[in-house]
């Protein structure tokens, strides 16, 4: 399922079969498979770990997983089913005390999602804006540890237009640790403008299912630079 701009009332299901979906991907050539729990996200806890569990013993790829995470339990249950790395995303926002135990705790295995609408940053499954800027929420995550962040601009997610280059630019120039991106990325070219840009990579999602990026040319080209 993708939500368009972060909006609950406006989401497309493309498959009722993630498995499968996901094993597409990885048989594509997907270096990485990116899980987000938007029911999890919405509500504050993992509500699809059956499903998460089934998808992760099916991949040779590794995984991340993002989508209400909000304590150290959660974190420990999701890396010992064998999700990669966590992405805290809310958590970071609402409770840093978490955050920065989370990254005392498990360090590497840890991904600071900045989900940012006309840069600031949101929460609740992007629900909530908090009025904090985006790039200084990410600056004090770096002071307490965080060793990786995934961007997601929430006006151009879903929307296949392009994803915000200026800023994307400045927010990795700003916090100075690997930055993955998000949002409104809908063709080869935003890949390579986004690769640089100095961005560690991208995450495409909408584009991938309804064909306006071919993963096994993206694959490719984007290899190429």
């Amino acid at each position: 399922m993708r939500l368009y701009q972060g909006d609950y009332n406006q989401e497309t299901v493309f498959s009722d079969d993630p498995l499968d979906v996901a094993l597409k991907w990885q048989s594509m050539g997907a270096p990485r498979l990116h899980i987000v729990d938007l029911d999890g996200a919405a509500s504050g806890e993992i509500l699809n770990l059956d499903i998460i569990k089934e998808i992760v013993g099916a991949m040779l790829i590794p995984t991340q997983l993002g989508g209400g995470i909000r304590d150290l339990g959660t974190i420990e249950k999701l890396l010992k089913i064998g999700v990669e790395r966590v992405i805290l995303g809310t958590a970071a926002v609402v409770n840093q005390n978490l955050v920065r135990n989370a990254l005392e705790r498990f360090r590497d295995s840890i991904i600071i999602g900045i989900d940012v609408r006309e840069g600031y940053a949101a929460t609740h499954g992007w629900l909530q804006d908090t009025g904090e800027d985006a790039v200084e929420l990410a600056k004090t995550m770096v002071e307490m540890g965080a060793r990786r962040f995934v961007y997601t601009d929430i006006s151009r997610d879903g929307t296949l237009t392009e994803p915000n280059f200026a800023a994307i630019s400045g927010f990795i120039d700003a916090v100075g640790v690997p930055v993955i991106a998000a949002g409104g990325i809908s063709s080869v070219n935003h890949l390579k403008m986004l690769s640089k840009l100095g961005a560690a990579g991208a995450i495409v999602g909408k584009a991938l299912y309804t064909g306006d990026i071919n993963l096994k040319q993206a694959l490719d080209e984007v290899g190429k630079l």
